[in-house]
């Protein structure tokens, strides 16, 4: 998505170079964003002679799977990933045994057993706080594993599917695919509510954890500090 925005923008401004986009998150490929944040440097003679008609223009350039609905100035020291305070993802299962509606088939996971939102939940609130992730995570050499996960919650959505909000300051390769991989087990009954806190507790990947796939992940929304608050744009997460 990064380098087809920064291409669009570079043929609507006609700048000689496609300038370089700094985005709130990065996703594995195959997840979903519609709360994504960005910032980019522009010269002012481009953004005084676009303005207000960026948006519109870059409709008219942008593949049907990328949309940009805001933009907008932004105040002097914002950057839209080390401003951002928190982001927050949601992840759709269908536990029907039917399957999934046809219609979301690109944006919901099928599990085709059933689960118990409330013994999810349990074993979801032992994990929230600042702790080392590295169970969930793909670690990469010398990166830290250390996360603040702020809200991990189960709830039924529209259609029945079971609908996990997680919201954390950051977030490690593969973590809430992880997270929901550790905790679909317990909603079938096949594994304790102490289970995924005893995995984390051990700080090394269990290969008994199924990293779900990707396509049922959605990036929702950038939270940022009160001066900043503006900058987001509205919440799509409807």
């Amino acid at each position: 998505m990064q380098g087809v925005v920064e291409e669009a923008l570079a043929r609507v401004l006609r700048l000689a170079a496609s300038p370089a986009l700094t985005c709130a998150g990065r996703t594995d490929a195959g997840v979903h964003a519609r709360g994504q944040v960005a910032h980019v440097d522009l010269p002012a003679e481009a953004w005084a002679e676009a303005g207000e008609t960026v948006s519109r223009r870059l409709s008219g350039v942008l593949p049907a799977t990328v949309r940009v609905w805001d933009v907008r100035p932004v105040p002097p020291g914002f950057d839209a990933r080390f401003s951002a305070l928190s982001r927050r993802y949601a992840y759709r299962v269908a536990d029907d045994p039917r399957g999934a509606h046809p219609l979301r088939r690109h944006d919901v996971l099928w599990h085709p057993r059933p689960v118990d939102l409330s013994l999810m939940n349990s074993a979801a609130g032992r994990l929230l706080g600042e702790r080392d992730f590295a169970a969930y995570c793909r670690g990469r050499q010398g990166a830290s594993t250390v996360r603040r996960l702020d809200l991990l919650r189960w709830e039924r959505a529209e259609g029945g599917l079971a609908v996990a909000t997680v919201v954390a300051n950051a977030y490690c390769h593969h973590m809430v695919r992880s997270l929901v991989g550790a905790l679909l087990p317990v909603g079938e009954g096949r594994k304790p509510v102490s289970w995924p806190e005893e995995v984390l507790a051990s700080k090394v990947r269990s290969p008994a954890i199924h990293v779900v796939r990707p396509h049922g992940l959605t990036l929702e929304q950038v939270s940022y500090p009160a001066e900043f608050a503006s900058t987001a744009g509205r919440d799509r997460s409807g």
